[in-house]
């Protein structure tokens, strides 16, 4: 059975738009919400994950949900293989975000993390792919064609303990900032018990739907890689050392 989310107006067609995203036309900003999950919170017991995408009204636009088995949570924590899939306002399943089993450690340059962007037919669309840093975490959008089209910057410090982290957004070639990709801080009990983050996505209006639905699955990357609690600690911290 599929998750039920409220009736939110459609937005009309755009050519070239895959089916369901055409909202995504229409906005420069998008907060993404996880839920919190009271067996995890109590128990240490890894959940699957489950996000709001809200925009700035907190109208809902999308539901988010991680479909992994019970044991590549347990065994592999927030490095775990995904596949995140959203669904609309009527319940469809309009992208799925894949995640592959990789390293993420400044040691292994050769297979940093990758997350694709696809449709329900698994069209792919768009990617994120981790590029090898030593001091702040870097990435580049891709389109379908594997070519650049924005980069992301994180800062050498991604500790949440004490107030948001800001991801910058940034042009092809790093060098105007276009956007911002920011984990929200929320609260100390929040922060200490729960790993349920929120997220900010800051962008240009015009810019590509593809794009946009990629700086979402960008953001689910994130979360897992630096805000996801494993064993009831965290995995924020300092530099890509780790």
């Amino acid at each position: 059975m599929r998750p039920q989310i409220p009736w939110v107006e459609q937005a009309q067609a755009i050519p070239d738009c895959p089916p369901g995203l055409e909202y995504l036309a229409y906005v420069d900003c998008l907060f993404i919400k996880q839920q919190v999950s009271v067996l995890e919170a109590f128990t240490g017991f890894e959940a699957a994950n489950k996000y709001e995408v809200v925009n700035s009204l907190g109208q809902r636009v999308y539901l988010a949900v991680e479909k992994t088995d019970c044991c590549t949570r347990q065994c592999c924590g927030n490095n775990r293989p995904f596949e995140v899939s959203l669904y609309d306002a009527y319940q469809r399943e309009v992208l799925k975000v894949k995640r592959y089993l990789r390293c993420d450690s400044c040691f292994f340059p050769c297979c940093l993390q990758k997350v694709d962007i696809l449709t329900p037919n698994d069209q792919l669309i768009g990617s994120v792919k981790q590029t090898w840093s030593i001091c702040v975490p870097n990435y580049k959008i891709r389109d379908a064609q594997e070519n650049n089209v924005l980069s992301i910057t994180g800062p050498f410090c991604t500790s949440s303990c004490c107030g948001d982290v800001e991801f910058e957004i940034l042009s092809t070639h790093g060098d105007i900032k276009i956007g911002t990709l920011s984990k929200l801080y929320s609260g100390v009990i929040k922060e200490a018990f729960t790993d349920a983050d929120n997220f900010r996505v800051t962008f240009p209006m015009d810019l590509n739907v593809t794009t946009k639905a990629s700086l979402l699955g960008a953001a689910l990357l994130i979360d897992f890689m630096f805000f996801e609690k494993q064993q009831g600690q965290g995995t924020d911290g300092i530099g890509m050392i780790a």
